[in-house]
């Protein structure tokens, strides 16, 4: 993929953050804004750094927002020379209406006049500087927040980022190498084929209106859009619009013509209203589209639970009461004293075990066999599934590997679970077929034994 380049640019030295470094991309390919939420110390505002050092010429603008900043210090200076003349401007060179990548920390600390000045900057691209209202270059901000703000007032502001990812601290199996790790030391400039120049991302622009939302995707999103609404969610019009022309971006950097169903690997980023229901809606994906959820086979569970069961009664089942091997069995045992493992003892101990017709034995053996055919069957079809959802997952280049590896870790699950009752259905099938055989293996009077009974 052509982004491969500025995806390793991002990540380089970073751990654990492939989902926030291609969640940022998209969005900065796409002209959206991204909120990262996490604590202090989390490589957010190195994040946004990065970015700007991939887009050539791009001017950057960074502030650490309080209760207490203005105005002056995001939009610039009032002109002394504009107020001599009765006119109220700013001069917002090297301040945020002229920066194409800026990053604004405790972004939802900021006063009123600040955050609505930002809303019409953020959704419009607009400012307006006196009685003018210009353009701004802004290809997308980052904005950074220690939680969700509570404020009801705030809602509309948050929902002007497109993108909300969660970033938090290095887990412990990451720790050591967090230690260990080197950071680059020249991140002025971006690697060789990872730069994102203006007139690629606009030509990608272009190319995405012409993607096409099939029927499977227009599915899929009809599915995300009942979801959020059993939740309780409420998702607008200009929210769904927004999360369609991002999964046409996604696509067309793929070269693709149409959204994929992996495209929408970043819908809980888009959807969830709160970090806390980013797992949820990540699960639904990975249920929706990877298939990852566990197999329901209690039914052949429990058949062959109830096999292995009746198999067990069989094989400790005693010789008929007319049979003297019991007491030879006993004989040996006192014979051999503490060495019960001898050729003796187990001489007797095969005699003492009951002993079958083949009638038996053969309806025994093509019970297990019905049930095993389901399995195997089914076995067949579980394989065959994981090996398309596997081909999926690892030729999207968008889909995080950290994702990757739980769908690789789902289907091997599911692929398990169905093999091991195949396992077990063999070893009850020989279990049934090595049972003691009658020497007269077709008695008089013989009967077909009772089938095996489970709950379905």
């Amino acid at each position: 993929m052509r982004w491969t380049a500025a995806i390793d640019e991002l990540e380089r030295g970073l751990l654990q953050r492939d989902v926030a470094v291609r969640a940022l991309l998209l969005a900065a390919l796409a002209g959206e804004h991204v909120l990262l939420i996490g604590p202090p110390g989390t490589a957010k505002s190195e994040l946004a750094r990065r970015l700007q050092h991939l887009l050539p010429g791009s001017r950057y603008f960074e502030r650490l927002l309080t209760r207490f900043s203005v105005p002056e210090e995001l939009f610039g200076p009032l002109s002394l020379k504009a107020l001599e003349e009765d006119r109220y401007e700013r001069l917002t060179e090297g301040y945020l209406p002229q920066a194409e990548v800026a990053f604004l920390d405790e972004v939802f600390k900021a006063n009123s006049s600040i955050l609505n000045t930002l809303l019409g900057l953020l959704h419009e691209r607009m400012f307006d500087n006196g009685h003018q209202r210009v353009p701004v270059p802004l290809v997308c901000l980052v904005g950074a927040s220690n939680e969700v703000p509570q404020d009801e007032s705030l809602q509309a502001f948050y929902d002007r980022f497109l993108l909300r990812v969660p970033v938090q601290p290095v887990d412990d199996a990451h720790f050591t190498a967090l230690l260990q790790v080197r950071l680059p030391q020249d991140i002025s400039t971006g690697a060789p084929g990872a730069t994102l120049g203006a007139e690629e991302r606009a030509d990608l622009k272009a190319r995405a209106l012409a993607v096409r939302l099939d029927a499977e995707s227009l599915a899929l999103l009809g599915a995300a859009r009942e979801r959020a609404a059993g939740l309780g969610q409420t998702v607008s019009d200009r929210r769904w619009r927004q999360v369609a022309h991002l999964l046409q971006v996604e696509a067309a950097s793929r070269g693709d013509t149409a959204v994929d169903l992996w495209d929408a690997w970043i819908l809980p980023f888009v959807l969830a209203a709160h970090p806390r229901d980013v797992p949820g809606w990540t699960d639904w994906f990975l249920s929706t589209v990877a298939q990852a959820d566990p197999l329901s086979i209690d039914g052949l569970e429990r058949a062959t639970l109830a096999f292995e069961q009746q198999l067990d009664i069989e094989q400790r089942a005693p010789a008929d009461a007319q049979d003297d091997s019991a007491g030879k069995l006993a004989l040996a045992r006192a014979i051999a004293g503490p060495v019960q493992d001898s050729e003796l003892v187990r001489i007797a101990s095969d005699r003492a075990r009951r002993r079958y017709g083949a009638l038996h034995i053969d309806s025994r053996v093509r019970q297990v066999d019905e049930v095993l055919a389901q399995a195997r069957t089914l076995a067949t079809d579980v394989h065959a599934v994981a090996e398309q959802v596997l081909d999926d997952a690892r030729g999207h280049p968008w889909l995080p590997p950290s994702w990757r590896q739980r769908v690789e870790a789902a289907q091997a699950h599911r692929c398990a679970q169905i093999d091991g009752v195949c396992g077990r259905l063999q070893q009850v099938r020989q279990g049934f077929a090595d049972l003691p055989r009658l020497a007269d293996s077709t008695p008089s009077g013989a009967q077909v034994p009772a089938p095996v009974t489970w709950s379905a």
